[in-house]
């Protein structure tokens, strides 16, 4: 089989039989029952993509005779990798906009699209790689805006909805020139009005700012402005508890039932001393000393487990 291509041919070197171990150095001989010998490309990422097509086709048909694992198999492979890094270049491209420190990111799983793809391309199906492959590549990205970009965890159901429900108010807003109502958007998407309002408030995970950012008005504040943190909320005393609360409930159960009784009557049921005096038999003075027994055994407990 001979490459088709002129200057694919000046980029490439045949392949030598034998054995070859230093850099550069040609591919070993083709195995029994091979189409024919791979030439050797210096420089695969170089290649450039219409050569670079004519080239896959005769990796490809060579890659599937090959057994997994050889040396042969693994710089067909590879060579087919670098010569189709175009493919993932060009699919980043319509997400340019999120910087150059996240486009190396993008880049990344973009490539593992690719790899995706040759693993799992048929020359017999008769279709070009690239038609193929791109579908796999922008997969792959676009899994990681979804893994990635929520500020929260959201059920995959409900982060396609976001996508779903942004078309569809986009589509409406146009038709109807005003913002459309869930109902509206139910009826658009053919889904119940609570799929709507759970895939609305959904949506808000996708982003989150900082409450050190200072809350001005909806174009972004001024610089006097406090932040969020200071305007939002108050402080509730009761949440100062709540560790408390959680670190008692074990001691509790080691005290026996007389202990929990006279907790329970003094501090649920508000009764005074003498009372509680009254309803176990005992004096009030009694009931002091045991009220201080049982509080100063919580306390130490308290402070043991801290």
């Amino acid at each position: 089989m001979t490459v088709a291509t002129q200057t694919a041919e000046a980029s490439v070197q045949p392949a030598a039989t034998g054995s070859a171990t230093s850099p550069g150095a040609p591919v070993s001989g083709a195995h029994a029952g091979s189409v024919g010998e791979l030439p050797w490309i210096e420089e695969a990422g170089k290649v450039a993509p219409k050569d670079a097509r004519a080239l896959s086709k005769l990796f490809f048909d060579r890659l599937q005779t090959l057994e997994e694992g050889t040396r042969e198999y693994s710089y067909a492979r590879n060579t087919l990798i670098e010569m189709n890094m175009s493919l993932v270049h060009f699919s980043a491209r319509r997400f340019r906009s999120r910087g150059p420190e996240e486009m190396e990111d993008i880049l990344q799983v973009g490539t593992i699209g690719l790899i995706k793809a040759i693993d799992r391309f048929d020359l017999s199906r008769e279709v070009e790689f690239t038609t193929f492959a791109v579908p796999y590549i922008v997969g792959e990205m676009k899994r990681f805006f979804r893994d990635t970009s929520w500020a929260v965890h959201v059920p995959r159901r409900l982060q396609e909805l976001r996508v779903e429900l942004a078309k569809a108010r986009d589509h409406l807003t146009a038709v109807l020139d005003a913002k459309p109502s869930v109902a509206e958007l139910a009826a658009y998407l053919e889904i119940g009005e609570e799929d709507v309002i759970e895939g609305l408030v959904a949506s808000n995970g996708y982003t989150a700012g900082s409450l050190d950012l200072p809350a001005g008005d909806e174009e972004g504040g001024s610089d006097n402005s406090r932040p969020y943190a200071e305007s939002i909320g108050a402080c509730d005393p009761a949440m100062e508890l709540v560790e408390d609360f959680h670190a008692l409930a074990p001691l509790l159960g080691r005290l026996d039932d007389r202990e929990r009784s006279i907790l329970r009557m003094r501090f649920a049921d508000e009764m005074t001393q003498a009372e509680i005096g009254a309803e176990l038999g005992c004096s009030q003075m009694h009931v002091s000393r045991l009220l201080s027994r049982t509080l100063t055994k919580l306390r130490n407990g308290m402070l043991t487990e801290r």
